[in-house]
């Protein structure tokens, strides 16, 4: 059996998922929240030299917490942790939190990209990002968009710019696995000066282009980077509505970290705080052995195909560092393809 994109082709094809994106574009920066209808089962890993988070501690498989609210992923640096009081804040209105007494404390895990070298304008007296994490919560919807949005609002590859991206897809066994990537690489999502997408093998349809294979020379030692610039990172999250522990759910995350090294070429690097979270929403039936094995595959499959459309989605603004995959090959690409 074949398997298919999702009707979205989005991570809230995991039903009862919703995202919310916010983005200030004089900052160019903004926050991406993953929600789901109720607390979900969720797990972490990273692989990154250089990373940001907030409460992933308790989510290792030894911790009293075995549920979250919400997940963030935010630019800003270090500011950026701020987004999830924001949505935390908006959790508590809305009754969400793990109880303790009568008291509600929403659980919110996140992770931030550095974005704060991309141009935007970044003089500003109170921190922003708390405010973006609480539209972000607002604004959460099972239909978004990508590129130049959410977290992925400034991102920046080596040599493009980078984004927000998603992608799904169901298994032969009926379950469903979907990926939310804010890509801010130290490396290059394309092969050489070309178009294509190292992702290229793992493409369903034409969903960043349909380009195919970049020509067979293409060395990987020579991809280049943004190593001068220490202005790295990329996040994101990998979902399934499958039923599955806390350990896991650390394991699916793990091997989700395959899609990065097979659409971002280096990756996992010292300079980068490469890292993904896991959902399950528990709504199918625990996998077994073999099952497990297909998910940690298509996981990895998943995410490298949002790691391209993220690329491939961006748009260019006026003074942007960067010029965008459309406006450096949109164009020409698509007449020769």
């Amino acid at each position: 059996m074949k398997t298919h994109v999702g009707a979205r082709n989005l991570i809230t094809d995991v039903a009862g998922l919703r995202v919310g994106n916010a983005q200030d574009m004089r900052l160019r920066s903004g926050v991406t929240v993953l929600v789901a209808d109720a607390p979900f089962t969720a797990g972490v890993h990273v692989m990154g030299g250089a990373p940001g988070t907030r409460e992933t501690d308790l989510l290792s498989p030894d911790r009293v917490v075995e549920q979250v609210d919400a997940l963030v992923l935010s630019g800003g640096s270090a500011f950026g942790l701020d987004a999830a009081s924001g949505v935390a804040d908006g959790l508590r209105d809305m009754g969400r939190g793990f109880a303790v007494g009568d008291m509600r404390v929403p659980i919110v895990p996140g992770a931030i990209l550095f974005d704060l070298l991309n141009g935007g304008d970044k003089d500003w007296t109170d921190n922003p990002y708390k405010a973006l994490g609480r539209a972000a919560l607002q604004a959460a919807s099972d239909a978004f968009e990508i590129g130049s949005t959410g977290a992925g609002a400034g991102a920046t590859t080596a040599t493009l710019k980078g984004g927000l991206g998603s992608a799904s897809a169901l298994l032969p066994d009926g379950s469903t696995v979907g990926a939310l990537v804010a890509v801010n690489a130290l490396g290059s999502a394309t092969v050489g000066e070309g178009p294509e997408f190292w992702a290229a093998p793992f493409e369903l349809g034409q969903e960043f282009g349909g380009l195919g294979m970049a020509p067979a020379n293409a060395d990987p030692m020579l991809a280049p980077t943004k190593l001068t610039q220490h202005a790295n990172t990329t996040i994101g999250i990998i979902a399934t509505d499958v039923t599955l522990t806390q350990a896991q759910c650390t394991r699916l995350a793990t091997v989700a970290h395959d899609g990065f090294a097979r659409a971002l070429v280096p990756s996992h690097t010292l300079m980068d705080g490469d890292l993904i979270f896991a959902a399950a929403t528990g709504t199918r039936p625990a996998p077994d052995l073999v099952a497990q094995v297909v998910l940690g595959h298509a996981a990895a499959c998943v995410m490298a195909r949002a790691i391209a459309r993220a690329v491939f989605s961006a748009r260019s603004l006026p003074g942007d560092a960067l010029p965008s995959w459309q406006d450096r090959f949109g164009g020409a690409a698509c007449a020769g393809g």
